[in-house]
């Protein structure tokens, strides 16, 4: 359930910075298909790639997990 939402939360913060999956990836310097299980929450980054994830989306890695904000 965390994954899931974590990766909703990623995908929103990059939809809302007008990123491409492809364009995440490239900054992020990680596949496409990597970036797309995250989002699905079949995957989950590594608290080094919270890190990267956060810094790409210019948030603070806390930001990540700020779930109900969502509902604005």
């Amino acid at each position: 359930m965390l994954q899931k939402k974590l990766g909703q939360r990623i995908a929103d913060l990059r939809r809302s910075m007008k990123l491409t999956q492809e364009q995440f990836a490239e900054k992020l310097g990680c596949s496409v298909e990597f970036i797309s299980l995250v989002e699905r929450g079949v995957n989950a980054p590594s608290v080094a790639g919270l890190e990267k994830f956060a810094k790409v989306l210019k948030v603070e890695v806390r930001d990540l997990f700020a779930f109900e904000e969502r509902r604005r």
